[in-house]
């Protein structure tokens, strides 16, 4: 129990320092690690598969909400336009 306790620190100190907690890798290497560990002692196997899906889903929610702003500045781009031109009739 101190060896995995231990490896999970060190994995979560690295994981930390290199930048990963911000791209969602983070939380998903403790999910995927306690998912592993449960599932029969794969806790580093699966904190490595939990970061890689958690650093994937991150960045897909990252363009989904650059998509949906440039979608509403466009929206009020074309509002404004309408509007100008209607003042000019």
């Amino acid at each position: 129990m101190k060896s995995t306790l231990a490896k999970l620190t060190l994995a979560v100190t690295l994981a930390a320092t290199a930048g990963f907690a911000n791209a969602g890798c983070l939380k998903g290497a403790v999910v995927g690690g306690v998912a592993g560990h449960v599932a029969g002692s794969h806790g580093l196997v699966g904190a490595a598969a939990g970061c890689a899906i958690g650093h994937h889903m991150s960045k897909k929610k990252e363009k989904q909400q650059a998509a949906q702003q440039q979608a509403a500045a466009q929206a009020q781009a074309n509002a404004q336009a309408q509007a100008q031109a209607s003042k000019k009739k």
